[in-house]
């Protein structure tokens, strides 16, 4: 009986190293985004065409969808977003879809525990949010299932999903402005520099909000540095405020500090910028 045992015991150690690794059908990718002061990770595998008619036959309409293939696809959220219009805290959630020829129904549900698509197990009551977007199509056959993120900003993106000549169009929102001011009143209580100053005017400058304010601290900057991105930053916010005159003065400081230190593309933005608002002088 003992060696009957010890050959099984030998046999299954014999079937668990002549296990064999081979290559994917559908390979794992991850991706992260940077969206503002946030991150987007999705985790998915890429199915491929392989000549196959995908929409409507090798994904059925209107049957739930793993949004890849193998495991589930599972999507991380940082912080607080919405996605689709529809509020969903930070966490990390199973990505669903259930698609139409006319519309598609996008899933984001809790339980990540599920194989693929889940089928019989999964269940709509674990649904977070359910939110519809039309396809469109895409103008080249993507052979591999793509997800991708475009339009970025510091407020938001979109996220895609490509896959044959079907794309479908997620808008992904975080509030990076409460986020950002929660910082900028942290950083100006503890002992801000220039550099801190600049930083804040910089982003708010971009963010196209508050030039007053924007020009107190590039103007509290430039108290304790004398720089060519300073002036540019502070040209910039005058413009903002249609003070033409004062941004042309800005940038003519910052171009000669650029010039000094051989930063040719600085020089010429601000001379393009001079010849601009130099223009709306004229109007």
């Amino acid at each position: 009986m003992r060696i009957i045992l010890t050959l099984g015991f030998l046999w299954a150690g014999l079937l668990v190293h002549a296990q064999l690794s081979h290559p994917k059908a559908s390979p794992f990718q991850e991706i992260i985004q940077e969206v503002g002061l946030s991150q987007v990770r999705v985790r998915y595998s890429r199915p491929a065409v392989k000549g196959r008619e995908v929409f409507g036959n090798l994904v059925p309409y209107g049957r739930i969808w793993r949004v890849g293939a193998n495991e589930s696809t599972k999507i991380s959220l940082s912080h607080n977003m919405t996605l689709g219009g529809e509020a969903v805290p930070a966490g990390t959630y199973a990505l669903y879809a259930f698609p139409e020829a006319s519309v598609w129904n996008i899933v984001i549900h809790k339980d990540t525990t599920l194989w693929g698509d889940g089928r019989d197990a999964y269940k709509r009551e674990n649904d977070l949010v359910r939110f519809a977007v039309a396809p469109e199509s895409w103008p080249e056959v993507q052979e591999n299932f793509l997800i991708t993120f475009d339009q970025i900003t510091h407020n938001g993106m979109q996220m895609l999903l490509i896959w044959d000549r079907t794309c479908v169009r997620i808008p992904i929102a975080v509030n990076t402005i409460s986020l950002m001011d929660q910082r900028i009143e942290k950083a100006l209580g503890n002992e801000p520099t220039p550099q801190t100053y600049y930083e804040v005017a910089r982003y708010l400058q971009e963010e196209g909000r508050d030039y007053q304010r924007a020009l107190e601290y590039i103007n509290k900057s430039l108290e304790g540095g004398d720089t060519y991105y300073f002036y540019r930053v502070k040209s910039l916010i005058l413009e903002g405020l249609g003070a033409y005159s004062e941004a042309i003065r800005a940038a003519k400081r910052s171009e000669a500090l650029a010039a000094a230190e051989g930063k040719d593309e600085f020089v010429r933005m601000n001379q393009q910028n001079i010849k601009k608002w130099t223009g709306y002088l004229k109007e």
